[in-house]
């Protein structure tokens, strides 16, 4: 149990038996009346946003989410399987849990695996990752002029918007959040 003056962001809260971060919070004392504390909450499992207020000091029950460092071994089924590098204990991530992250994870990828009472919540891969060009139709040369894009596969099987001087075998930077080329890598 910790007070809401105690809150922090990441810090995880079991509010009527469901897990939520605090994304965001503000401690209000308004000129009258009570202080208060307006946090922006979201669920762990769902990935919903809700906005709550709580009176200053008011008890809210914590949850312990212990965050590892683990890696990517192999896909089993629908399910993904991690390492932990310290104990090499395996543990198996539903696809549902990994999400769109799983369209860039390559094998010995490293990742950080929140788990809460053994239950998987969420994945957090690297920002960027360094991927290989798989298949991308050559760019025409009038179309150079505008700055357009063109579809490419990559090497772990998803689509993403390549600028038109991109070839197939092409070592890219893209980012992990939102599948945005960044640039060729070194």
């Amino acid at each position: 149990m910790a007070t809401t003056n105690d809150l922090k962001n990441g810090m995880v809260l079991n509010i009527d038996g469901q897990l939520w971060a605090v994304t965001e919070f503000q401690h209000v004392k308004p000129g009258k009346g009570g202080a208060f504390v307006r946090t922006t909450l979201k669920n762990v499992l769902s990935g919903k946003v809700v906005d709550r207020t709580f009176n200053a000091g008011t008890k809210v029950e914590t949850a312990t989410v212990d965050k590892r460092n683990m890696t990517y071994l192999y896909r089993e089924g629908n399910d993904f399987v991690f390492m932990d590098g310290d104990t090499y204990d395996q543990i198996y991530v539903p696809g549902e849990t990994v999400g769109s992250g799983a369209d860039y994870l390559l094998d010995n990828t490293e990742a950080v695996v929140a788990v809460h009472e053994g239950t998987p919540l969420y994945v957090e891969l690297p920002v960027t990752m360094e991927l290989v060009v798989q298949h991308t139709d050559p760019g025409l040369q009038g179309d150079r002029s505008t700055g357009g894009t063109k579809p490419a596969t990559l090497e772990t099987g998803a689509q993403i918007n390549v600028p038109l001087f991109v070839n197939t075998g092409d070592r890219l930077k893209v980012d992990t959040r939102d599948g945005r080329y960044l640039g060729r890598a070194n």
